[in-house]
This record gives C-alpha cells, sequence and structure tokens, in this order.
C-alpha cells in the first residue's frame, strides 16, 4: 500500500522555532579513577596474543597494518577484563573492532536484545549515540560508555520530541512506531519502537488502520510496500544509503549479469527494486551465509561487507563504498581510552528514561 502521508518539519506551522535536532547530551561523566596507559609496542609477545584473531580477519586487514592495530586490541582485551566490561559492536563497525574486541556484534534489534542479558557492570557501546542510550534504557543500573559522544546518526537528528507531539496533534489517536534509530526523547513520546529486522511485525502488531512510523522514509516506503496497515511517514533519510541509486546497480549487473545485489530497506525504492534480497543487516549477513553466492554486492555501510568477508572470504565483495562519518568516529584509540578513563558516559533523565524504555521493552518483548 502506498504511504498515505509524509511530513516533516516545515510542514507544522507551530513547531517549536530555534530548536535543535539534536537533543542536548549531558557533559561527559566520569565514573571511577583512571589507569595507566599500557604499553603500545609490537612485540613477539603481543604478536603471539593476537595471533587467533588476526587469523580471523587476515582477509580483511593487510599484514602490514597488523602490528600497529595489535597492541592497542590486546590492551583493550586486557582492560576488559581488568574492568569488568563487555563491549557491543554494531555491524557497521571496522573489522579491527568488531572481530578484534566485540563481545557481541550484530545489528540494533540484536544489540539490544543482548544489551538484556549483559552481567558486566560496564557497557562500552561501540556504535552511534542513540544505540549507546538504548543500552542505558535497557540498564539504568549499569555504566554505558561510548568512546565518542559526537557519533550521532542522521536519522536520530531529523526528528524530536516536539515533533512527535505535533504528529499526534494532527492524527489524533493513529499510534506512533519509532525506528530505534531515534533518541531517547522521541521514544519517550511513542507507542512502540522497532528496527529493520522487525517493522512490518511491529506495525501490524498493533492492529490499527493506519500507524505514524518515523523518521525513515525510505523504511516507511518498504514497510508500506508490505502491509496492509496505512503509513503515515516522517522525511528523514540515513545519509548512507540515500546514496545509492538504482542506475549504479544496473551498472553492476551489465558488467557481470551473474552478479548477486542485497540491499538495506533504508535505500531508495529504486535501488530496492534492483535487489535480489532486501533486509536487515543481520538478515543480509544470513542470506549472505545461506546462499554463498560466487560475487555480491551488498548495499549498506561498506564496513560490514568487510565483516562478512572476514567470515566467508570465499564470497567475492563488489563494493560501492558509502562509510558512516559517525560510525568511523569509533576507533580502537578512544576505545581503549574509554576503558582507561570510563568516559564517555551515557546518563538519561530518570523520568525521560523511564517512559522511553517502555516503548523499546516493548518491542523487545513482542512474539514472533
Amino acid at each position: 500500500m502506498p504511504i498515505t502521508g509524509i511530513y516533516g518539519p516545515d510542514d507544522f506551522a507551530n513547531r517549536p522555532q530555534g530548536q535543535s535536532t539534536i537533543p542536548p547530551r549531558p557533559a561527559p561523566a566520569r565514573s571511577g579513577p583512571a589507569l595507566p596507559m599500557p604499553s603500545l609496542e609490537w612485540t613477539p609477545e603481543v604478536e603471539r596474543a593476537t595471533a587467533p584473531l588476526y587469523e580471523r580477519i587476515k582477509h580483511v586487514i593487510p599484514s602490514i597494518e597488523w602490528p600497529l592495530m595489535a597492541p592497542t586490541i590486546k590492551a583493550i582485551n586486557e582492560l576488559k577484563q581488568a574492568r569488568g566490561a563487555v563491549i557491543l559492536a554494531h555491524n557497521y563497525q571496522a573489522p579491527e573492532i568488531f572481530h578484534g574486541v566485540a563481545d557481541i556484534g550484530g545489528d540494533s534489534l540484536q544489540l539490544a536484545v543482548e544489551a538484556t542479558k549483559v552481567k558486566a557492570g560496564i557497557i562500552v557501546q561501540c556504535g552511534v549515540h542513540f544505540m549507546a542510550e538504548t543500552s542505558k534504557l535497557l540498564n539504568p543500573d549499569k555504566t554505558v560508555l561510548i568512546p565518542d559522544s559526537r557519533a550521532g546518526c542522521s536519522l536520530a537528528a531529523s526528528i524530536t520530541g516536539a515533533d512527535v507531539r505535533l504528529l499526534r496533534e494532527r492524527f489524533p489517536g493513529v499510534p506512533v512506531v519509532a525506528y530505534v534509530n531515534t533518541s531517547a526523547e522521541v521514544k519517550a513520546e511513542v507507542d512502540i519502537c522497532c528496527t529493520s529486522s522487525n517493522a512490518v511485525q511491529v506495525v501490524e502488531s498493533l492492529n490499527a488502520p493506519s500507524v505514524i512510523f518515523l523518521p525513515d522514509r525510505y523504511l516507511a516506503t518498504y514497510v508500506a510496500s508490505k502491509t496492509d496497515v496505512k503509513i503515515i511517514a516522517w522525511k528523514g533519510a540515513c545519509e548512507v544509503h540515500e546514496r545509492f541509486t538504482g542506475e549504479e546497480l544496473r551498472a553492476y549487473r551489465e558488467a557481470d549479469p551473474s552478479v548477486q545485489i542485497i540491499a538495506h530497506p533504508e535505500c531508495p525504492p529504486d535501488v530496492l527494486a534492483e535487489a535480489d534480497f532486501t533486509g536487515s543487516t543481520a538478515h543480509m549477513i544470513n542470506w549472505v551465509r545461506e546462499k554463498r553466492p560466487r560475487r555480491l554486492v551488498m548495499i549498506t555501510e561498506c564496513s560490514m561487507a568487510d565483516n562478512v568477508r572476514a567470515e566467508l572470504p570465499d564470497v567475492e565483495m563488489l563494493r560501492p563504498c558509502n562509510l558512516c562519518p559517525h560510525m568511523k568516529r569509533i576507533t580502537l584509540a578512544n576505545i581503549l581510552e574509554s576503558l582507561l578513563t570510563l568516559r564517555e558516559e551515557v546518563t538519561i533523565d530518570p523520568a525521560l528514561a523511564e517512559r522511553a524504555r517502555r516503548s523499546v521493552e516493548r518491542m523487545i518483548n513482542l512474539k514472533n
């Protein structure tokens, strides 16, 4: 079913003027004493200790680069034990992070679910800020760190809690679904959250003829094509996925008709029309594991292609490479710094967190 309407900030005459689309964040907090900087020399001991990790990623990280990364990777993995910390990493993190130091990796839904199972007292979120906020919502009594709080998201920045309230005024009684790529402030104003893995399921679970779906216009379009529910969308978009075009995908097919193309539903409709499969990052990875295509174009943030190829080196990746500048703010160096100093801590106002937590937990508790 086509989207029945799409709205943005300019469509509300009474939208508060001068309001930032990025909610203010508390100053980075420090939660404990700093530890001394470990040695970051490349030594025979470091080489031996990290050899199993390099074996895992040798297909995507040149051997000449490994001596520059391995000492920091070893230090991070030792500091995790000393701090009683666990590292969560999104699929878009670079291979040296995703395969080198992460304890848990996955898409937004996987990380949200796994965050509820974490026993460690400290969570280091290697992803963007809304992911760290989600981990904090689900673990209010734990210390949640993000190595760089500037790691934002164009989708999360596209909408505010005030915008959601204006949408509710415009469409009274219509339930609101928020993609997890939103701030805690927005999550506090909606009925339930979703990820690209479960968006259709979440929309249909509300048993409503119409649903407000925000903030990604392209994911909303994809959901609308899979359900009879009328979708009212917001004008947000992912700055990485919206840069792909159907034209560039057709060029890949013309060069090699046997190539397989898989795409994330945050991409524009002309891109999805050219894809052999559309799904979340987790669904894309599972598709590659099952199909084992000879040559593959993976239309999403291109670090994920490296992470998949590390696991499946027989799959040749042809990459139109769009990097997320926000994800790439997370580095081995600032993960190490975060564990040494316990910065930057994510904090959320308790009253806001209580409301936002309900929408996330409602998603997680939704039965398949």
